[in-house]
């Protein structure tokens, strides 16, 4: 029986792997590199930039903790398949696009699939795994990265042999190939129809009671000063993360000059080196606690960004990347998992989902607010130290919560 479990828990865990993987290639390449690009092709006006960049984790804001919470009540497999269509049905609305407004509301749409798809996920490989959540968790998200590693390369390759950059209906064929991508993630959501067994928890109460139990666990989640904390860290760092994947593009290509292949270069080095330590930290903070990763990365993505506006050289910015990728992946390798740690059993899903609530309200801040300190005197001067001091702010409030990532670390 147990050997039929472990069966099981390995198929869905493949399933969710391929999954994100097509998924989050589908998502990733819609914006990195082309969303700079294609937002100034269709003339949107630099004060609403930033309102471009964030208008997909405005939706992580509103349903990733509803979405989340529900699927501990009701199962994860059916918010699986809800996610699945979205990532399959939203690239080709980009194909309809002709002012830049609807490029606002077709983000808007696209950001659901991601905003429901990765807290439930992360939320099924815990409970999948409660013995290895951080090295499990960050084998999911390396699998992710995967898809996040091929498009920045890829997209600015399509882009390279295809698009004039004259009319925004030169991005058709990059959009073609993004619908492809999220198409086959489509797909393979549908395996869940015959991974039952799966679905660990289905609810059979009135909508009422769910409603109530629903609110009590955000209430318990909310003033739980361990995840506050936790959640507050993952804020910052997607505060940073969500500007520097737009306005990086930007500085390179428009104030430095450089061909539109470069960003999409930097981009994934960035992802390779996440790619490749998140599963490696994970497991390290199951052994030794998650509070020494959480501040190490902290101190050491914040450093390149203090000094990216003052440097044009391509060699050396390829370096402050790959740091940045290191420390913003070493974070990250340890919030989720700490997350489920502070809270109690049975409420994995809600403590993922408010973890995505709270890092999509950082990655919505970060590229607005950004966007007007471009718009300022000080430039992209004002805009990288000002992310570094957000992510320094957040490893400080960690080093002065008492007890919070130690529980590991003293058993």
């Amino acid at each position: 029986m147990n050997r039929e479990r472990v069966a099981v828990a390995s198929g869905v865990f493949v399933t969710l792997c391929v999954m994100g993987a097509f998924a989050i290639l589908s998502s990733t390449m819609s914006k990195t590199p082309v969303l700079n690009p294609f937002s100034v092709a269709l003339g949107t006006p630099e004060g609403w930039s930033g309102w471009v960049a964030a208008a997909s984790t405005i939706p992580g804001i509103l349903v990733s903790l509803p979405a989340a919470s529900l699927s501990d009540i009701y199962g994860r497999r059916k918010f699986l398949l809800f996610a699945g269509f979205v990532f399959a049905s939203a690239p080709f609305m980009y194909l309809l696009i002709g002012v830049w407004w609807q490029l606002i509301l077709v983000r808007f749409y696209h950001g659901f699939a991601t905003a429901i798809f990765v807290p439930v996920a992360e939320a099924s490989v815990a409970e999948l795994f409660p013995l290895k959540k951080g090295e499990r968790i960050s084998l999911f998200t390396a699998a992710t990265y995967v898809g996040r590693l091929v498009a920045p390369l890829l997209g600015a390759a399509i882009l390279a042999a295809t698009n004039s950059g004259i009319h925004y209906t030169s991005f058709n064929v990059l959009y073609l190939v993004v619908s492809a991508a999220g198409v086959t993630a489509f797909v393979m959501s549908l395996l869940f129809f015959t991974q039952r067994r799966h679905e660990t928890v289905v609810s059979k109460e009135k909508p009422a009671n769910v409603i109530r139990n629903m609110f009590s666990g955000w209430r318990a989640i909310v003033l739980n000063r361990g995840a506050v904390t936790v959640s507050l860290i993952q804020a910052c760092q997607y505060y940073a993360y969500g500007a520097i994947d737009f306005f990086l593009t930007g500085y390179l290509t428009v104030y430095l000059q450089y061909n539109i292949l470069i960003p999409g270069f930097i981009g994934t080095c960035v992802l390779l080196v996440a790619l490749f330590v998140r599963p490696y930290v994970g497991r390290l903070s199951d052994r030794i606690g998650r509070r020494k990763p959480i501040i190490l990365g902290c101190l050491i993505s914040a450093l390149p960004l203090l000094v990216i506006p003052f440097i044009t050289n391509f060699v050396i910015l390829i370096l402050l990347a790959i740091v940045y990728g290191f420390g913003f992946a070493t974070v990250t390798a340890a919030t989720s998992p700490l997350i489920c740690e502070v809270m109690p059993e049975g409420m994995t899903g809600t403590s993922m989902g408010f973890l995505d609530t709270t890092m999509d309200i950082g990655q919505t801040m970060g590229p607005i607010i950004s966007g007007y300190v471009l718009a300022s005197t000080l430039g992209y001067t004002g805009v990288f130290p000002s992310l570094a001091a957000v992510i320094l702010f957040g490893g400080i409030v960690l080093a002065l919560s008492r007890g919070v990532g130690l529980k590991q670390e003293t058993e």
